[in-house]
């Protein structure tokens, strides 16, 4: 397969679990591995034959400005759902930081890879 990448995507949401992260929202920089075949479109030269990389970057900034979740992992499952709705996309790599969220530390961060199940 091969790989779309979308790098540093920064959202502003409520993420957190104290009180105190809820009630503002925080920086939030999402990273993507967008697997599947480009093989066609860069033979044709077709956005129809790719994925609008532009379109998945909408969703997934509405999905995190909107979003309200307590934990990382959470949100980057939903990210991960939201980018396997477009059928061209077997799998997708999400990684999600929260810079600050440890003292001592630029981020924290999670990454969960997910498959598109078989149909």
């Amino acid at each position: 397969m091969d790989l779309i990448l979308i790098r540093e995507l920064t959202a502003r949401c409520i993420i957190g679990l104290r009180p105190e992260e809820r009630g503002e929202k925080q920086d939030v920089i999402v990273s993507l591995a967008l697997s599947t075949d480009l093989s066609r479109a860069g033979e044709s030269d077709l956005l129809d034959d790719s994925i609008d990389y532009r379109a998945i970057k909408k969703q997934v900034l509405a999905l995190m400005e909107q979003s309200q979740f307590h934990l990382l992992e959470a949100l980057a499952e939903a990210i991960a759902g939201t980018c396997l709705e477009t059928a061209r996309i077997h799998e997708v790599r999400v990684t999600v930081d929260k810079p600050g969220a440890l003292r001592f530390a630029r981020s924290v961060a999670v990454e969960i890879v997910r498959r598109r199940l078989s149909q």
